[in-house]
């Protein structure tokens, strides 16, 4: 293609299908979840009502992404019941003028300023503000309470459908998260000694899981009753995969490839924890080890199988810190969430004194007042639209705005594709029902795939659903893909282009408190013996790794948006990898010193946290990258323990020449 008629790199990142096993039973729960009501309503002869509630199961099997069975309670349920108060508030308002438009845009600040707090929050107010706006542009059958409790007992189908399984295999898929979790250890062990990008792949990748296991087993913890021996099992059995995931990095610096035994043990205690058989542990064959870093990773395997091997009810104190009682009002030592009423009230106050939370709220309010104030003026058909695609691209946590809008418009042309044969071919009643079955399983399917995939999926159901309730078939299409480009422009210019956040709000705030965190890390790792708290480092390092990681994923959004943003993320990147390698090396120093190693002099730990500070403060002051040469002077021997770490130090304040022929990347303009 010639370069001129290419698309822009940021638009082919965005447009790239993420990779992402397809989700059968999810799908096979959307196919029944929004079948079903259809047929329903139309055996008894109201079409209408079965739609609603299939509406409502859309809603349900969009929130249908846990495993664990108690958090598809949370993920479900609980935005039913803000999207019940949605419909209710905007069938209050349906057709009156400025009160419709008031009420609605009050709705969008309440609903932007909730979905910051969490990922069940941010569910509940995009439920909130759709259903407030279907409301407030559709005419609701019956009296005012059908139309909630049609669309809500949609969603609830989608939950019983989930939780079916749930007596058969209780607790199944917080074991399977672990276990995946010591799989990825394993596949970082087999990348350690061989090539840098592998091994650093393979640890984001560790990052990931052990955040998606600690999440799922200490969510169950938080909801869970008393004491639970196969709970505090799985905690444990989180716990003892520290010690290997600190082993890593000082086994990779060693430039040997493990023997491949060693990954293998790890992928046999994966194999005994998913399948609940702690007898099956054995004993582990392993080489005998040559070296602090070998010697460090052979202890932290056989303690991790010690652990795995343990039958009946694990040591409580062992696994919390925190005595049979547990955790008190406060977080434990292992993260376990507080009680309920603390966290709400935490939850409470954030909303109400965050600026992050004000600044969203308000962005998303503007652009739903002006959309509903707009189609209130400018006759526009089935104008809810225009609010839904807004709804849908303003939300703060599934990525760039910039890009959503642009995937959700080639997204909805593509899905109008499909809608266009369905509603032209296939005649309205009874067959709508076998085609709902094939087209509701691409939802949960295409979803992980990305944006764009998913909005292509959902567009002709929601235009069949819409059939069925206003009978205009084709005459549908235009007017869907008319409001979208207008949700869309709307967003752009409301939303994104009068809001331009700093670089230093998005990221680079985020990227020197990294920094800044790293260098309380070292001081922490080789600070005074009496003052040295294990089980403090370990939480740190998981803590310090967990917010590179959504700095990682922050970069990645940027990388998808136009210049500049896109083009000053690409020349930031090497620095996110720097901030990484130092965290690793630090790691790598701590695990040769608890094995024999001379710890580092006071000095040395000293300057090279106070490097890493001043890289800090110079990253919240600049928005071009400049090299800053480190300078250790006699701090410490060449060859002693934190060598590797300096090294590091030294590489991450060469980073970032803001001059592209010198710096061989581009200006970070």
């Amino acid at each position: 293609m010639p370069p001129r008629l290419a698309p822009p790199p940021w638009l082919v990142a965005a447009l790239r299908p993420q990779r992402a096993p397809v989700p059968w039973p999810a799908a096979a729960r959307a196919s029944v979840a929004l079948a079903l009501p259809l047929a329903a309503g139309l055996a008894t002869d109201h079409a209408g009502y079965g739609a609603l509630a299939a509406m409502g199961g859309l809603s349900g099997v969009i929130g249908d992404t846990a495993d664990a069975y108690r958090m598809r309670v949370l993920n479900i349920a609980v935005p039913q019941l803000f999207g019940a108060v949605g419909v209710t508030a905007g069938s209050a308002v349906f057709g009156r003028g400025p009160l419709a438009v008031a009420v609605v845009t009050a709705v969008a600040l309440v609903s932007g300023m909730i979905s910051t707090i969490g990922a069940v929050a941010s569910v509940s107010g995009l439920l909130l503000l759709l259903n407030c706006v279907v409301g407030a542009g559709l005419p609701m059958p019956g009296p005012w309470w059908l139309a909630p409790l049609l669309m809500t007992g949609g969603g609830l189908l989608v939950l019983l459908l989930a939780l079916l399984a749930w007596p058969l295999r209780a607790g199944a898929p917080e074991r399977a998260a672990v276990a995946a979790a010591y799989r990825g250890v394993a596949h970082l062990l087999e990348a350690a000694g061989t090539d840098d990008l592998a091994y650093a792949e393979s640890r984001t990748a560790v990052t990931r899981s052990l955040d998606q296991a600690y999440d799922l087993v200490l969510a169950r913890r938080a909801l869970a009753h008393g004491r639970n021996p196969e709970l505090v099992r799985l905690v444990s059995e989180l716990n003892a995969i520290t010690p290997i995931v600190e082993a890593a990095p000082a086994a990779h610096q060693c430039g040997v490839p493990l023997p491949p035994s060693v990954p293998a043990a790890v992928r046999h205690l994966a194999d005994t924890i998913a399948a609940a058989r702690p007898g099956d542990v054995g004993a582990l064959d392993l080489p005998a080890p040559d070296g602090p870093a070998l010697r460090a990773v052979d202890h932290a395997l056989r303690h991790a199988a010690e652990v795995a091997s343990r039958r009946g009810d694990p040591d409580f104190t062992y696994v919390t810190g925190s005595g049979p009682d547990g955790a008190g009002d406060g977080d434990d030592r292992l993260g376990r969430p507080a009680a309920l009423r603390v966290r709400a009230r935490r939850a409470t106050r954030n909303v109400l004194l965050s600026g992050a939370s004000w600044r969203y709220g308000l962005r998303l309010a503007l652009c739903i007042g002006l959309a509903q104030a707009l189609v209130s003026i400018v006759p526009v058909p089935r104008s809810y639209w225009v609010a839904l695609t807004i709804t849908f691209v303003m939300k703060p946590d599934f990525g760039s705005v910039f890009s959503r809008a642009v995937l959700r418009a080639l997204g909805t042309a593509a899905g109008l594709v499909l809608a266009a044969a369905v509603l032209s071919q296939v005649p309205l009643g009874w067959w709508d029902v076998p085609v709902m079955m094939l087209l509701a399983p691409l939802i949960p399917a295409l979803t992980p795939r990305g944006y764009g995939f998913q909005t292509a999926a959902i567009t002709p159901v929601i235009l069949l659903l819409s059939d069925l309730l206003n009978h205009q078939g084709t005459a549908l299409l235009g007017p869907r893909l008319l409001d979208s480009l207008m949700g869309c422009a709307i967003a752009l210019v409301a939303g994104y282009l009068l809001w331009p956040e700093s670089w230093h709000t998005r990221i680079g705030d985020r990227l020197a408190d990294a920094v800044a965190d790293a260098a309380a890390y070292v001081e922490c790792a080789f600070g005074p013996a009496d003052a040295a708290d294990p089980a403090a480092r370990a939480r740190m390092r998981r803590r310090l790794y967990r917010d590179l990681s959504a700095v990682r994923a922050e970069f990645q959004r940027a990388l998808t948006e136009p210049p500049p943003m896109g083009r000053r993320a690409a020349a930031w990147w090497p620095l996110v990898v720097a901030v990484e390698r130092i965290v690793d090396a630090t790691t790598a120093a701590r695990v040769r010193v608890r094995h024999g190693s001379a710890p580092p002099p006071a000095p040395e730990v000293a300057q090279v946290a106070g490097q890493l500070r001043e890289l800090a403060d110079g990253l919240r002051g600049s928005v071009v990258l400049r090299g800053v040469r480190a300078d250790f002077g006699a701090a410490g021997p060449r060859e002693g323990v934190l060598e590797h770490v300096r090294q590091e130090v030294a590489a991450a304040r060469a980073v970032g020449v803001a001059d592209g022929p010198a710096g061989g990347r581009p200006a970070a303009g």
